[in-house]
């Protein structure tokens, strides 16, 4: 196994996992009183624990995240908030949109991050420790809940009559 090649491809992930928490927190800061802000705080503590366990995977393989990616990743979820969302001074919905949009994207690289991992596990028994399926197993399931949630935020992002978002609707406790 090229540990260079894997060296990067983890720091990679881990810079995504440093934007993707900071997002997330910024998203459930802003949706708190609604069904995607009740998710996202039962799901910000689990990228937490897949950021954790990412951590512990280059620690067992001998490797460091690139602190530059990470610091670069961080200020580009930053510099992301100052995007044109047709609302110079609150957030909009055209923000939940594409907030949430944005994390299926990360959970689909998460995915595919654990899908790598359990690949490699087979080459390297260092990787033994690691229960990549069921990491895999709870993505897939984060997935589908934040399809749900950017399907509705897409309805209330485009509808003609403004609508708060969750109004009349059961809040996702659980995915």
């Amino acid at each position: 196994m090229d540990a260079k090649r894997l060296g990067i491809y983890l720091s990679d992930h881990h810079a995504g996992s440093v934007a993707g928490i900071e997002l997330a927190r910024r998203a459930e800061s802003e949706n708190h009183s609604n069904p995607v802000g009740h998710f996202l705080a039962g799901l910000i503590p689990e990228l937490r624990e897949d950021q954790h366990t990412l951590e512990a995977v280059m620690r067992v393989m001998g490797l460091r995240s690139d602190a530059l990616k990470s610091r670069a990743a961080w200020v580009a979820e930053k510099v992301g908030r100052l995007k044109l969302n047709g609302s110079w001074v609150r957030y909009s919905p055209l923000s939940r949109l594409v907030e949430l949009e944005a994390l299926c994207t990360g959970t689909e690289g998460r995915i595919s991050l654990w899908s790598t991992l359990a690949r490699l596990q087979l080459q390297d028994l260092r990787l033994s420790a690691f229960d990549f399926e069921i990491l895999i197993a709870r993505a897939d399931v984060q997935k589908a809940a934040l399809q749900r949630l950017r399907a509705r935020a897409a309805d209330v992002a485009f509808a003609d009559v403004p609508t708060p978002f969750g109004a009349g609707e059961p809040a996702i406790a659980s995915y």
